[in-house]
């Protein structure tokens, strides 16, 4: 230990005197290395922190990285952040960011490095990648534990690619199916999203505390705020909502993750509150998030918003004049391309931005990269990044995420899950069934296994797997790829007689079948983000699309048994299919083994658990139909259609039977600054083992200002042997009661509240707490 001592202090007293500048020793506290950094920079160098890039434009290749007079032009004051190319190979990231990162330490006047920036919404938007469950899939398994694990393995792999900087993850409250980013989120309620955001934060970052643990990546939530209830379900629309609703629902993920999880970046969002665009409303960035929450990380733009102050907005005419509102907004560091925050340098010289105000920017990035070591990092190592692909368990991590994910919609007559020596013949047919769609924001993974390759590994020779289309999608957009940036162009539709030929062929081969597998849903093209005028993915109607409902028609017809496979990013208004077909397994967009997570519930390997996250509407009519509506909404029926949801929140099957006792508090009056806890007995009255996801929910009978029906405030995840009973329990505080009151004050009102427990939103009973 002694020698271990001296060597540290020998490496001390080296750095001391090596770099005889306080910034370049490690020893020193962060605050301290900021300051001494912070007096030495020009305002050229300051705004360069504040600027981003993008590795494809110019394409940073080898010529140019080693060309020094060109890097001197890109690269003389350094650089804030840099964006990934994703047109790159793996071992062309590694080498190009290593060559750069050396340039910046090395050949510029302070040697500042750059902070490298990723995608990683399920994975990283990468070639040879692991692709897990899309957030909106995932969150159906309410494991943060699971979830903090899969995000320790995704910035594991990001690291070994010199990632620093994660785009991700995605806490919006999604409140319009119809929106084509849904499938990016953890569905329609805060809380939720708030939990499921903290355990990826924890995953990616290593820590709750705010620190980036070795091996880690500092992670950014977004999109502050109202990003998930744009007008008409559109992407980037505006969210003029109430500061009420905004607070309640919008922000409150935001809130949560923050005093949970401590994010190092937030990203805010593309749309307007109350006609001010988030990237100029200073009472969202600084008076709420830097005053109020006491926020002290990173705030980056969104893709090309300053740029939509001028040109999409127009609230500003120019770069410069959006520069200004942003900045003076609160925005830290303009992405991607750091165009209009090169004007920062003149504003600053105009008295237009203090100085004072571009030094507290650089501190937050300056700040952040102390605090990730990269000035003393070294480079990524491409062979450690091979091994790592190399490396099965994340395979096996996919898989558990994608079981757990499914959700058992139906299962009629208990007929699933199947007996394999029971049917000799299984149609697999459907445009889902041969590709395993992986949804928006997705890399590229080294096998992605469908549901067709799933069942025929599952069954071996013991059945004859029978395989036919069904019907196409679209005519181009059937490839994995990086489908967010590829695939683009207007969708390309089939016509009606190119798919009622493959309807055709697919009815002759279940009629052969003893049982019918029908996997439809959607494929990227129809659920992405839209970002282009060339580039769609927000919804007008929920239907399946594109002669799906006709397939299915036609399944149902041949009077085979039909178990219905859905993968999908939104919520899809599958009527015909709830009522006609025997079992309907959802499989969302689960990864890359999503095939063999399906075979195994398929046969019973694995019983089902996946409990939705957002509520399934009958029709498009019904938006918004959330289970946390206030009491005058959903009140009285349409002419034509119920005023319930298809499948409501947190509804699941199982392959077994769960049994809850009534909630039973500690005590039935509660002071406003005391806790009351809840107990619940849950109880497998069935005969296989099968994980529970028990849910609480709280509603005040009285207040001030219009409550909820329901809110969830806490849940669990346990797992049953038959026969066996758990207790579960929570406890209730004042952070569970506390809301927006009619003044604007949050706080608890006395009064009495309902505790419901129960294993979905609207299969709960109920116990009574008097809060005084």
């Amino acid at each position: 230990m002694s020698l271990r001592i001296t060597g540290i202090c020998l490496l001390l007293t080296f750095c001391i005197c090596a770099y005889g500048q306080d910034y370049k020793n490690p020893a020193l506290p962060v605050e301290k290395r900021v300051t001494d950094l912070l007096k030495r920079m020009t305002i050229e160098e300051k705004v360069a922190q504040l600027q981003s890039m993008y590795a494809g434009r110019p394409r940073l290749t080898e010529e140019v990285l080693n060309n020094p007079a060109k890097m001197d032009s890109l690269f003389r004051n350094g650089l804030g952040m840099m964006n990934p190319d994703f047109e790159a190979t793996m071992e062309q990231t590694i080498a190009r960011r290593n060559l750069l990162q050396h340039y910046l330490k090395t050949k510029t006047r302070l040697g500042i490095p750059v902070i490298f920036i990723d995608e990683a919404h399920h994975g990283l938007l990468a070639p040879q990648v692991d692709v897990f469950p899309t957030s909106i899939a995932f969150a159906c398994s309410w494991d943060t534990a699971l979830v903090t694990r899969v995000y320790n393995t995704v910035a594991r792999q990001a690291t070994s690619r010199g990632t620093n900087l994660v785009l991700a993850p995605v806490i919006d409250v999604t409140r319009d199916p119809r929106w084509g980013r849904t499938g990016e989120t953890f569905g329609e309620d805060p809380f939720l999203c708030g939990m499921m955001g903290s355990a990826v934060v924890k995953g990616f970052q290593g820590s709750s505390n705010g620190s980036i643990a070795p091996g880690h990546v500092a992670a950014t939530l977004k999109h502050f705020t109202g990003h998930g209830q744009s007008e008409g379900g559109n992407n980037q629309g505006p969210a003029n909502y109430s500061e009420r609703v905004l607070r309640e629902f919008h922000m409150e993920p935001f809130r949560l993750c923050i005093q949970r999880a401590k994010p190092a970046v937030i990203m805010a969002s593309y749309c307007e509150i109350d006609g001010i665009p988030s990237h100029a409303n200073k009472w969202l960035l600084k008076d709420v998030l830097r005053k109020e929450w006491n926020y002290n990380g990173v705030v980056v733009s969104d893709w090309f918003a300053i740029d939509q102050l001028w040109n999409k907005h127009f609230i500003e005419p120019d770069q410069k004049s959006a520069a200004l509102r942003a900045f003076n907004a609160g925005v830290t560091i303009d992405l991607p391309f750091g165009v209009n925050y090169r004007h920062l340098v003149a504003l600053v010289n105009e008295n237009k931005i203090a100085l004072a105000d571009i030094d507290k920017a650089v501190t937050y990035i300056l700040d952040l990269k102390f605090r990730m070591g990269l000035f003393e990092q070294g480079n990524a190592d491409v062979n450690e990044a091979r091994q790592l692909n190399q490396n099965t368990e994340r395979r096996q991590l996919a898989l558990k995420a994608a079981e757990e994910s499914m959700v058992l919609l139906k299962n009629q007559d208990n007929l699933l899950p199947l007996k394999k020596d029971h049917y000799k013949k299984i149609a697999v047919v459907g445009p889902c069934a041969a590709v395993n769609y992986l949804g928006d924001y997705s890399g590229i993974p080294i096998k992605n296994v469908s549901i067709l390759e799933g069942i025929k590994n599952k069954v071996g020779g013991q059945s004859e797997i029978l395989y036919a289309k069904g019907c196409m999608l679209s005519k181009n957009g059937d490839t994995i790829s990086y489908n967010n940036y590829q695939n683009t162009g207007r969708v390309e539709l089939p016509s009606d007689e190119e798919n009622k030929r493959l309807i055709q062929e697919a009815v002759a081969i279940a009629q052969q079948a003893d049982v019918v597998i029908v996997a439809v849903g959607e494929n990227e093209q129809f659920s992405r983000e839209a970002g282009t005028p060339d580039h769609f993915g927000d919804m007008s109607d929920l239907n399946l699309q594109s002669q799906q409902e006709e397939l299915v028609k036609a399944m149902i017809a041949t009077g085979k048994p039909v178990i219905a496979y859905l993968s999908h990013a939104r919520p899809l208004s599958v009527n015909y299919l709830a009522g006609h077909a025997n079992a309907i397994v959802d499989g969302w967009f689960t990864g890359e083994e999503a095939g063999n997570a399906f075979a195994n519930i398929l046969f019973g390997d694995i019983n089902p658990s996946g409990k939705l996250t957002i509520s399934v509407p009958r029709t498009v009519g019904q938006i918004p139909i959330y289970y946390n509506h206030k009491p005058s909404a959903q009140f009285f029926e349409y002419v034509t259609e119920k005023n319930t949801p298809l499948f409501p929140f947190g509804y699941g099957l199982s392959y077994t039977t769960f049994t809850y006792s009534v909630p039973h508090l500690s005590d039935t009056i509660m002071q406003k600054s005391g806790s009351v806890t809840v107990n619940v007995d849950v109880t497998n009255t069935g005969s296989k083992k099968g994980d529970e996801i028990v849910q609480l929910y709280i509603h005040q009978k009285v207040s001030s200002a219009t409550r909820p029906v329901k809110e969830l405030k806490g849940f669990a995840r346990i797992s049953l042997n038959p026969g066996e009973k758990k207790n579960v329990q929570f406890t209730i505080d004042a952070s569970m009661l506390s809301f927006w009151t009619a003044d604007m004050k949050y706080a608890v009102e006395p009064g009495v509240f309902e505790i419901m427990t129960g294993p979905s939103s609207v299969n709960v009973q109920k116990a009574k707490l008097l809060v005084k």
